[in-house]
């Protein structure tokens, strides 16, 4: 059997007395698109950003293609990795947030290379190179010398799935990449994420884009009050929801 590409086995997080996150499993195969919906405070976005240890875990275990994440292993104990330990491990991994974080003061082509030399020591003409071939991959080859306040929201969300896939990742997370956007630029954005999901990049995309789950996504799984409450085949838990609140989730967004 092959290595899932993502393993959840038993995660938790809690900030203070609040629990956010109340033992989560799941797998994530290779070029599986697993989609997380759910509501606000439902702990989706925390444990997207738990997975490439944006946020430590309280208990339970993350792995990351057979790696455990953000810790070390011995004699039964976990010890927490340096900061630079988890950086090498977190640059396999890409995310897009919400809200683009884009360098403000580089241009387009700058904000996508500057990683991978920095990071990965690529060599610069060939990082250039790179990045003009994603900016012409996301439709943007127009857009190389702007800045991202001369760009709507929905290219500069592209230039951020560009920058992430710079780095060659093996994973891509998205958390709530369109709900930033106009309604009118959200299918831009989302034409760029099913190009990634045909060409068998694993992804894990937090959303409200019932529309996108349903199409593209492999598996999806309803998240409320920090635990999986369903998960199954986007259509039919779109249409038979087995549980009451996801019945009642949904009810209201479809």
């Amino acid at each position: 059997m092959t290595t899932p590409m993502v393993r959840a086995d038993r995660v938790c997080k809690h900030y203070g007395e609040l629990q956010v996150l109340r033992g989560i499993s799941l797998e994530i195969e290779r070029g599986q698109v697993l989609c997380l919906i759910g509501p606000s405070g439902s702990g989706k976005s925390t444990f997207l950003r738990c997975i490439n240890h944006l946020e430590r875990v309280d208990a339970g275990r993350l792995y990351v293609d057979g790696e455990l994440v953000g810790y070390s292993e011995r004699g039964g104990k976990l010890h927490e990795l340096s900061p630079r330990a988890a950086a090498r491990q977190r640059r396999d991994i890409g995310m897009v947030f919400q809200h683009f974080n884009l360098f403000p003061h580089r241009s387009v082509l700058e904000n996508i290379v500057e990683a991978p030399v920095l990071v990965k020591k690529v060599p610069r003409a060939k990082a250039v190179a790179q990045a003009r071939e994603l900016l012409d991959r996301v439709g943007l080859s127009s857009k190389a010398d702007a800045y991202p306040v001369q760009l709507s929201g929905g290219q500069q969300q592209r230039v951020a799935i560009a920058r992430a896939l710079a780095m060659e990742p093996k994973l891509m997370l998205f958390d709530e990449p369109t709900s930033a956007l106009d309604p009118e630029l959200v299918g831009e954005v989302l034409g760029v994420m099913k190009e990634l999901a045909q060409d068998g990049m694993t992804m894990v995309v937090v959303t409200h884009e019932m529309g996108f789950a349903r199409e593209v996504a492999d598996r999806l799984v309803f998240m409320d009050g920090g635990v999986v409450v369903e998960a199954g085949e986007p259509r039919e838990l779109l249409a038979n929801p087995r549980h009451d609140r996801t019945k009642a989730f949904l009810s209201k967004l479809l």
